[in-house]
């Protein structure tokens, strides 16, 4: 079978959902509406997304449909059992998990706490509560500084995050810190992933993270689709945290980009590379800037900054090639707290030689987005529907 597109550039912006699943009031999230309450807002210029079909797939405030939308549309259900960066992603490459990863809304135990200390030769831990990341700084930044005890904390989502100053524990020990209680935390206590979030400064008011995030996932089934594509012969570029989010699994390149625009900058560059597969992309700073800080305004802003910046994608695509945006999740940054909320992600698909944009409605799971790279690719996912036929 041909292949009807070379490449494939797959785009997640990250946390972007658009309007609350039917179980939506189950999770806590009646009445989230990422996209749709930041369109309220205010006037909130998209004309590239706009142009593409965002406004086409449901009534969006300021952004109306338009005739003739270059891209298809629609909107996929997350059928997983959960709201996060893994279970979203691991959906699109066509993993849909039956069972939540554990979350501990009281702390981790001390089963796991006394093991870490340990393990990782520390004088004890602060936290080991949920919170938000920039406020535990502020609240426990100094005594870390003074005890050399790391910030253990959590969040309604599956992480164990370690916060440590950079100039305290050095950013490869955290890292190394990170990896032990990443083999600490299996069986019953088998996150979604432990994230290293190193920070500087000098007192609480200015304690800022820094860029040198890392996550450690756990590693996902290897009937997913990036393995199945690299073992095909096939590119699997990874852009940002994608690699990290598979555990690196089928990934034949990494490329680092620690915010929004480093991963344009990326995915423009490996656009303009030769390659034949797929390119995968993530930008993280809606998810971690914007939704989680409950930031509107940052969020709409970024918006408006990452469809300004679209046309330099579509300038490095070829003739053969797809692109297709879409989120793992929602944060609506109007909402209460500070978690994901359990939303519908956006589904955009354009290529150059595309002249109608087609309505591909609502779709049962991201993994149609990964069953429709497979299909282009000769490989066959588990779950998923494709829409290959029809973009």
């Amino acid at each position: 079978m041909t292949e009807k597109f070379n490449r494939i550039c797959l785009v997640v912006l990250d946390s972007a959902g658009i309007g609350e699943m039917p179980d939506a009031a189950e999770w806590g999230d009646a009445g989230a509406d990422t996209l749709g309450n930041i369109l309220k807002s205010r006037q909130v210029n998209l004309p590239n997304l706009q142009a593409l079909g965002l406004g086409n797939i449901r009534p969006l405030q300021g952004l109306p449909p338009v005739r003739d939308p270059t891209g298809s549309y629609g909107k996929c259900a997350l059928r997983s059992n959960g709201k996060d960066t893994t279970t979203g992603h691991w959906e699109m490459a066509g993993i849909v998990l039956q069972k939540a990863f554990p979350t501990y809304p009281s702390g981790f135990p001390s089963r796991v706490i006394e093991r870490f200390v340990e393990s990782a030769a520390v004088p004890g831990i602060l936290g080991n509560i949920p919170a938000s990341g920039t406020e535990i700084i502020k609240q426990l930044g100094e005594e870390h500084v003074r005890t050399g005890k790391p910030i253990v904390y959590t969040s309604a989502d599956s992480v164990f995050q370690i916060a440590a100053h950079e100039e305290v524990v050095p950013v490869e020990r955290l890292y190394a810190m990170c990896r032990i209680a990443r083999e600490i935390l299996d069986g019953e206590d088998r996150v979604g992933r432990v994230i290293a979030r190193p920070f500087i400064g000098s007192t609480a008011e200015d304690f800022k993270r820094t860029e040198n995030r890392h996550d450690y996932a756990v590693p996902p089934p290897e009937n997913n689709l990036l393995p199945l594509l690299k073992s095909k012969g096939l590119d699997v570029v990874c852009i940002g945290k994608i690699a990290s989010i598979y555990d690196s699994v089928g990934v034949t390149d990494d490329l680092a980009a620690k915010n929004n625009d480093q991963t344009i900058d990326q995915t423009v560059n490996a656009l303009r590379n030769e390659s034949r597969g797929l390119i995968f992309s993530n930008l993280v700073d809606f998810d971690m800037l914007y939704g989680h800080r409950r930031d509107t305004e940052g969020y709409a802003k970024a918006l408006e900054h990452f469809d300004a910046r679209l046309p330099e994608i579509f300038d490095a695509m070829r003739g053969h090639d797809l692109l297709i945006l879409t989120a793992d999740h929602g944060n609506d940054p109007t909402k209460e707290g500070s978690d994901h909320t359990r939303e519908y992600a956006p589904l955009l698909a354009y290529h150059k030689a595309s002249s109608d944009g087609v309505d591909l409605g609502t779709r049962e799971s991201l993994a149609d987005i990964g069953q429709t790279i497979a299909e282009n690719f000769g490989v066959t996912l588990e779950h998923g529907a494709s829409f290959l036929a029809v973009v």
